[in-house]
């Protein structure tokens, strides 16, 4: 067991890298959250940071994953092993969602404060609300609050959130089948209070010592095993020998010792892109201004500059094309390389330069640049992308444009990409931690009249799957509870299918499709996306006519019979300032249950993103122990590994941190997603990259 979830754990420290250590590197409790040795802080990571962590401490071990998805917001998955020896296999397994909000930054005069949850979703066994404070004094940093569920098991006061309700004053079962969730969060009739401190020494970068008082009585492993209680002191020294690892020991009531190692790095020095920028060459911008209008010879000669400009125009006064976008690639990148071909070929009269993005059928909004603006900035070099952005005119409607509307890319844009995926679960409370490599190899192409199509394989490389079958009673109609079945075919089909992508106007993108969909479905169905340009919300709504395919057929090709229909309305919101999207849908799923998903996304600079979401719907997975669950959560990072030589543009690493086998709250993994399409067209997208212009 050991063996197994440090193998795994290895894995994942290669997310992190040697770094520069600015200041303290903060340290993962015994349970995961941020803090002491037993007792969570009021402390976060740097937004982008990711985290992997290992611990013990009797009768425990512990592993976890979780990343700094927000400046204020942390989500992690914990799976937590009762065991009698490291190299044993586990008695029991608590798996637990963590997650930690920061609700005030610490100042001058007051301390930092966060509201924490532990096993916010999971077995109740290891699950435990808390408010907590840190204030920093030079080398000291204090630290301490209120718990609840675990972290308020010693009863020191009554309820303060009682004054709200009897609900907060209810008894809470702290162990029990039943997964935690909303309904359990801050109840019981008493509270527990805990605090602590950490000494940074000033002789030796990185060491530290740390004492505390917990709240944790371990009421359910004593009512489960006659477990003896260790007291609530515990003092431990923590140490990181470089910014990107993080080691603790400890004692706990002078009877337990603990350890904990973690690997923490931030995402975003991830060293992969998804592209060669060798590929594009600069075009010189002529400095003055001579010969003819000839729309032909900016399309030629942006060509040999591997851009690709379409339907070029002229009038009197404004040149127009249409700009291909390769998604490896910022828009605004590439626009910064088309102007110059339309400047050089635009003659004397014009004094606009007029470009629509075009992604995968979908177009954007015209911008328009001024010629003058564009000399001097990349002939004369006496201007700059933020001048320019001052000047540009943004005609999202396109209704008073030359030629542009209606017309439709006429050549074809491939792209072919491979994905290394590997799949994990620190979920389960059958088996232990599961995972599953493959090797994904897809190509998508987009030409005229929005016309899409795409074909992928799975090269299913290894996995630890082939023992479910043994833990968990099989389903009549499964959704993706037949994963094993799937895994075990070397090569199967991933996905073929065709459709079309348009945009109608006024912001309204629209898309279906048609084939096999995906691993485990096929089936045919659309999308529908209102995305406001300059706008921070988007509303769509999604519907799929599903056909199981069956793992027993050659590439998984066949059908079993099965089908359904899932549809869902979806809601997204951009935070400001941010590459940060809040997600909400909701709607049937694959197992005709009713229900929604919460998401959050982060895009970093060039490819790099990071999802974490949480599902629930009216029925559940059950597991052997005679328990169920609702939920469905997990965590997703893309790496983009476009820039080593022998991978194609916008190929990627993937790890996925889900539960395996699940057949309540699956939904098809649709092969066009039009807001992640349609987000090269986007003023987001388009101002977060404006730099890139000159680039």
């Amino acid at each position: 067991m050991f063996i197994r979830i440090l193998t795994t754990l290895l894995l994942l420290g290669t997310l992190c890298a040697p770094a520069t250590q600015a200041e303290p590197v903060p340290h993962t409790t015994v349970l995961g959250p941020l803090g002491l040795n037993t007792i969570p802080s009021a402390r976060m990571d740097q937004p982008g940071t990711v985290r992997a962590g290992i611990s013990t401490l009797d009768p425990y071990m512990h592993a976890h994953v979780g990343i700094q998805i927000a400046e204020p917001l942390y989500i992690g998955i914990r799976q937590t092993a009762e065991v009698s020896d490291l190299n044993d296999d586990a008695l029991r397994l608590y798996p637990g969602v963590d997650m930690k909000l920061r609700l005030l930054e610490e100042g001058p005069y007051h301390p930092e404060l966060s509201l924490g949850w532990l096993g916010a979703v999971g077995h109740k066994r290891m699950a435990g609300e808390y408010l907590a404070a840190s204030k920093r004094f030079d080398n000291w940093d204090i630290s301490g609050g209120i718990g609840w569920g675990r972290y308020g098991s010693t009863h020191h006061i009554g309820n303060p959130l009682g004054i709200f309700g009897s609900h907060f004053k209810k008894g809470r079962a702290l162990d029990g089948e039943e997964p935690n969730g909303p309904q359990d969060w801050f109840t019981d009739d008493d509270v527990g209070l805990f605090a602590g401190i950490e000494y940074s020494t000033p002789w030796v970068d990185g060491l530290s010592f740390s004492a505390e008082w917990g709240a944790d009585r371990y009421l359910a492993e004593k009512a489960a095993f006659d477990f003896d209680e260790p007291a609530p002191w515990a003092v431990g020294v923590l140490y990181s020998p470089e910014p990107w690892v993080s080691l603790s020991a400890g004692v706990v009531g002078a009877e337990k010792v603990m350890a904990t190692l973690s690997f923490q790095n931030l995402i975003s020095k991830w060293p992969g892109k998804p592209y060669k920028r060798d590929k594009l060459t600069q075009e010189p911008v002529r400095p003055y201004r001579t010969g003819l209008t000839l729309p032909a010879e900016m399309e030629l000669s942006a060509e040999r500059s591997h851009i690709a400009l379409q339907g070029s125009h002229a009038g009197a006064t404004r040149a127009q094309s249409d700009i291909v976008i390769d998604e490896s690639l910022s828009t605004p990148h590439q626009m910064g390389r088309a102007l110059p071909h339309m400047n050089n070929h635009a003659g004397e009269t014009v004094e606009a330069l007029e470009i629509r993005p075009v992604h995968k059928g979908l177009t954007g909004p015209l911008v328009r640049f001024n010629r003058r603006d564009i000399i001097q900035t990349f002939g004369l070099h006496t201007g700059s992308p933020q001048e320019i952005w001052r000047n540009i005119e943004w005609n999202p409607d396109q209704t008073d444009d030359l030629h542009l509307s209606g017309r439709n890319i006429r050549t074809y844009d491939r792209d072919l990409r491979l994905t290394l995926e590997q799949q994990v679960s620190l979920s389960e409370e059958d088996h232990g931690i599961l995972h599953r490599s493959s090797l994904i190899a897809e190509g998508d192409v987009s030409g005229p009249y929005g016309m899409l199509g795409g074909m992928g394989f799975r090269l299913n490389i290894f996995d630890n799957l082939g023992h479910l079958d043994n833990y968990r009673l099989p389903s009549p109609l499964p959704v993706r509870s037949d994963v094993a079945a799937f895994a075990e075919n070397r090569v199967g089909l991933e996905r073929l299918y065709g459709g079309i992508a348009r945009t109608l106007g006024h912001d309204v993108h629209v898309a279906a499709a048609g084939g096999y969909l995906e691993e485990m479905y096929a089936g045919f169905g659309g999308d529908v996306l209102y995305r406001p340009f300059r706008s921070t919300w988007a509303v769509g709504a999604e519907g799929w006519l599903a056909l199981k395919r069956s793992p027993d057929t050659a590439l998984n090709m066949g059908l079993n019979g099965d089908r359904v229909f899932t549809g869902h309305i979806k809601a997204y919101y951009e935070f400001p300032d941010a590459d940060i999207t809040f997600e909400a849908r909701a709607g049937r799923y694959l197992n005709e249950d009713i229900g929604g998903t919460l998401a959050l996304n982060q895009r970093f600079d060039h490819g790099l993103n990071v999802r974490g979401f949480v599902t629930a719907t009216d029925q559940s997975d059950a597991d052997v122990f005679g328990g169920a669950t609702n939920l469905y959560a997990g965590l997703e990072f893309t790496m983009p590994i476009g820039n080593i030589p022998v991978a194609p543009k916008n190929s990627a690493l993937r790890l996925k941190a889900a539960p395996f086998g699940r057949d309540a709250g699956q939904s098809i993994d649709s092969p066009i997603d039009l807001y992640t399409v349609s987000e090269p067209l986007s003023y987001r997208h388009v101002a977060r990259y404006w730099n890139d212009l000159a680039d």
